[in-house]
């Protein structure tokens, strides 16, 4: 069976109609380094990256570039997508239903990626991998999934756009995944600033 890559999945994507949300909104797949052993997973696409087809470019995605920079990551060096593959209306929280619908193209992209670590932010995103944890207890906690995949749930950078006592958490959980990265070595690119 020959294996599907990005492009084409990203092409597949475009046709698909198995979601409401794919009649009044732009698709947008993930981006970044297809071999990158960490895994960034929002919630859904807002209106900047809903116009720009690309995940994360809005102020949410500009924090989100800070935050990866403050331990030693460019946006280029990991893959970044979302649950949902496209805007919902208003910006507006994904049904259950629509995150049903949009689930497997995450799964096909974490099977193309296969990153070890995988990074959730936010409640939606945490909720596929641990429905019954929630964000405010598990942020900043490395949980196994697989012998090979580790979760490591963070607020979503969004969360302290709206609320600022929530930057220092996702400051804080960002400096404890650079320390979990090292001891582990699964990602050898950070720097040792």
């Amino acid at each position: 069976m020959m294996k599907l890559t990005l492009p084409e999945l990203q092409k597949q994507l475009r046709s698909w109609k198995g979601c409401k949300l794919a009649m009044t909104a732009n698709p947008v797949l993930g981006e970044g380094d297809h071999n990158s052993t960490i895994m960034f997973i929002g919630e859904a696409p807002g209106q900047k990256e809903d116009e720009l087809g690309r995940p994360f470019v809005g102020a949410a995605g500009q924090f989100l570039n800070e935050l990866l920079a403050s331990i030693g990551l460019k946006r280029e060096e990991v893959y970044i997508s979302n649950v949902i593959k496209f805007r919902p209306p208003n910006n507006r929280d994904p049904t259950d239903e629509e995150k049903e619908q949009c689930m497997p193209w995450l799964k096909m992209e974490i099977a193309i990626i296969k990153p070890k670590v995988i990074v959730p932010l936010g409640r939606h995103a945490l909720g596929h991998f641990f429905p019954n944890i929630g964000i405010t207890k598990a942020h900043g906690k490395p949980q196994k999934l697989t012998d090979d995949i580790t979760i490591f749930p963070i607020y979503h950078p969004a969360a302290a756009l709206h609320n600022g006592n929530l930057r220092q958490s996702l400051i804080d959980d960002f400096q404890a995944l650079k320390k979990f990265l090292e001891n582990t070595n699964i990602h050898k690119r950070i720097s040792s600033s």
